[in-house]
């Protein structure tokens, strides 16, 4: 060996001599593994540790069964492991054996964070803890963990210590058997979100559940009726339709321009769903597709609302395979229990970009309802809804409603907000000028791009813009001819509805 480099070996081993000798020099290094011994009443290293690992958000399910557990034994304990960032690299069998060589692991307060369990409160819940307990007679040992991606973990966990392997079987047989139907989000809406370190460690949104009448909720004639009876009225009718060997999961899909009410119409179905767990998924989140069906099985009764589904149509870049996102999410619909109360809802403004696929996984959707462009009496009933409070005339409103013809929900909103603005910086109450004078704004040929990101057809001043439907697959509409500057051709076109299986 080169005489140097075997200087630089004998130097680099008294470093670390002198780094291990002040591990050592830890004050108090092994409470953590005299307190195991004693409770254990014997040597902690000789027993095996079980580990139980649980998705990042159950953490505080988990906190709260765990403390209600350990309340059982009248001298239970929870403490802290000190040791710095050590503790974060290892295992509790792992600090258990370093603690015998290098002691440097002490007694200390436990670690908390705060996590949401609903939409106003909070609760401390144990990060780094050592549940020091007797469960059915048998001394335990919990570590219980949150997940640290930082540090390589992207799980919650409990490592189990117990001189009775049958006594730790039997308890994270109970945290299992807990777990599967009890949780703080159920009978919650919730949003599931993505990381910075990958689509199962997100967080958990709890979201107020919206109050929104049917009255607000303008659709043509018996549209509502037919998506709430499909969506939650089947889960009204769950033990008749059991007792008659009928599916309880089913699959809705509304579909319809931008603007037109889809969203709002979901909004509706949760206001009418109290006690119904509600998982909201929408852009890169659709990725924890898995995950919150998982959720949605075990809360049941829930609905499922994936939104803008045709934005991951041929997305591979938030997948586990070779297949499009949409495929994923297909395939975890048609992974529940046929008698899971579940309703998932699909949302799309883009239905020509899913139908194809959901041709190729049949079932997963058993009701296609189209949220169309609002007719003339919908965007009058829609004009009297954003504008209460305000003092229209009637044929001010009726004539709105004729010149807005080809434009959205959103644009009637958008359209009165137009209006109590201009008539607020003049100074003025709003009245029948300021709502003409906005439909003038509005509806200018230089607004089309307004109009266009508003979710309406394009049409302008002197266009009607009508779409026409019926229920028989066949539309008509009026639109700008594409090569004669101002002139207007009716269009005609047929398309195949999607039915149910």
């Amino acid at each position: 060996m080169d005489e140097k480099l075997g200087m630089f070996v004998k130097d680099f081993g008294s470093l670390v001599q002198l780094a291990q000798a002040g591990m050592d020099a830890v004050p108090n290094g092994r409470q953590v593994l005299d307190v195991l011994n004693a409770h254990m009443g014997m040597p902690a290293a000789e027993l095996s540790v079980v580990v139980e690992q649980l998705p990042a958000h159950r953490l505080v399910d988990l906190d709260i069964l765990m403390e209600a557990i350990a309340a059982r034994d009248p001298d239970s304990r929870l403490v802290g492991v000190g040791g710095g960032d050590q503790r974060n690299h290892m295992s509790l069998s792992e600090i258990i054996q370093q603690s015998l060589m290098y002691p440097r692991f002490p007694l200390s307060r436990p670690d908390y964070k705060n996590e949401a369990v609903g939409p106003d409160e909070q609760r401390q819940v144990v990060a780094l803890g050592l549940w020091i307990f007797a469960y059915d007679g048998s001394p335990l040992a919990v570590l219980q963990r949150d997940a640290n991606p930082q540090f390589g973990s992207n799980f919650a966990s409990l490592e189990v210590l117990s001189a009775d392997p049958p006594s730790a079987a039997v308890f994270l047989a109970e945290v299992r058997r807990h777990l599967q139907s009890n949780s703080v989000f159920k009978g919650q809406v919730i949003s599931l979100a993505v990381s910075d370190y990958g689509p199962g460690v997100g967080g958990v949104t709890f979201i107020r559940r919206p109050e929104l009448p049917g009255s607000d909720v303008i659709l043509p004639d018996g549209v509502l009726s037919r998506v709430e009876d499909h969506s939650l009225g089947i889960g009204r009718q769950a033990q008749a339709l059991k007792a008659h060997g009928q599916h309880l999961k089913r699959g809705l899909l509304l579909y319809g321009p931008p603007g037109t009410g889809k969203t709002h119409t979901v909004r509706y179905l949760l206001s009418q769903s109290e006690g119904t767990t509600a998982v909201l998924l929408s852009g890169g989140s659709l990725a924890r597709i898995s995950e919150a069906a998982k959720l949605a099985r075990a809360l049941a009764p829930s609905v499922v609302v994936l939104e803008d589904v045709d934005l991951i149509a041929e997305d591979r870049s938030f997948g586990h395979g070779p297949q499009p996102l949409l495929f994923e999410v297909l395939d975890a619909m048609d992974g529940l229990d046929s008698d899971s109360d579940v309703a998932f809802v699909l949302t799309t403004n883009r239905v020509d970009m899913l139908e194809r696929a959901l041709a190729q996984r049949p079932g997963r959707v058993d009701l296609a309802v189209e949220i169309p462009l609002p007719s003339e009496p919908e965007r009058l009933a829609l004009l009297r809804l954003y504008s209460r409070g305000l003092s229209f005339s009637d044929p001010a409103f009726q004539a709105a409603a004729a010149r807005v013809a080809g434009t959205t929900a959103s644009f009637a909103k958008e359209l009165i907000r137009r209006c109590v603005l201009a008539a607020s910086l003049g100074g003025e109450s709003p009245d029948d000028s300021h709502l003409a004078a906005a439909v003038d704004e509005l509806m200018a040929d230089g607004e089309s791009l307004t109009r266009s990101l508003l979710g309406s057809s394009g049409a302008g001043a002197g266009e009607s813009g009508e779409n026409e439907s019926s229920a028989d697959g066949h539309v008509e509409f009026a639109g700008p001819h594409p090569g004669m500057q101002g002139a207007t051709v009716r269009y005609s076109a047929s398309y195949r509805p999607m039915t149910g299986q």
